[in-house]
């Protein structure tokens, strides 16, 4: 479909109405007329004479669901969560080359909960480098990622 120049813009001889002069209802019959909003404007009548349709394309407009909850204090469910495989970016480059360079000295510690994250999700996986993971919480899936690695998981308050 081509697009046609605004209204406005356009010299009054293109307008289609120039083609219905004479022609006394200008194709929008003589029974029917064309009046203004017929049926209403919008989404009027959803619940009366435009039933149907709702119901049909859009069931479960109306009405309300589950149970309100008065002043509802976000900062309860405040928990950020990071996955296992983007632990190591809370560290620098070189505490990570130096941890997988000697595998037999200390393991680093890696605190989510300073870098603002709350909860240890066990998606992706984790070099072989053993790591103390600490945590407010952790999935059962992450827990057994970082033991895999012979790491460990400290919650903390």
């Amino acid at each position: 479909k081509g697009k046609r120049p605004p209204t406005h813009s356009m010299p009054t001889t293109l307008h289609k109405n120039r083609k219905k002069r004479g022609h006394v209802s200008a194709g929008h019959g003589r029974i029917g007329k064309h009046r203004k909003h017929p049926s209403g404007r919008g989404n009027a009548g959803g619940q009366h004479h435009h039933r149907i349709l709702f119901d049909k394309y859009h069931p479960g407009y109306f009405g309300k669901v589950g149970m309100r909850y008065f002043h509802k204090t976000k900062n309860q469910y405040h928990c950020p969560t990071i996955n296992t495989d983007k632990l190591w970016t809370l560290v620098s480059e070189q505490t990570r080359e130096h941890y997988s360079a000697n595998k037999g000295g200390k393991a680093p510690v890696i605190d989510v909960t300073k870098a603002g994250y709350f909860k240890v999700l066990g998606k992706g996986s984790l070099p072989k480098i053993p790591v103390i993971v600490r945590a407010k919480y952790f999935s059962k899936k992450a827990e057994n990622r970082i033991k895999a690695v012979g790491g460990c998981c400290e919650l903390t308050a």
